[in-house]
């Protein structure tokens, strides 16, 4: 499960290392997240040259 305030670990090619869960998309008293669903993130990790940078406001 994915809640608000959740550190995750990203595995793709943008860049970002971590990123933390700011708001989970899909209904207004929706708590949970999981595989599959999107919800807002901040980052908080970045590779240098990446696509994003860190504090970039982002949805995975």
């Amino acid at each position: 499960m994915i809640q608000q305030e959740s550190r995750l670990k990203v595995a793709d090619n943008s860049g970002a290392r971590e990123v933390l869960c700011i708001r989970v998309l899909g209904g207004s008293g929706r708590r949970y997240a999981s595989i599959g669903d999107v919800f807002v993130a901040t980052v908080k990790e970045a590779n240098p040259g990446g696509n994003v940078k860190k504090g970039e406001v982002v949805q995975a």
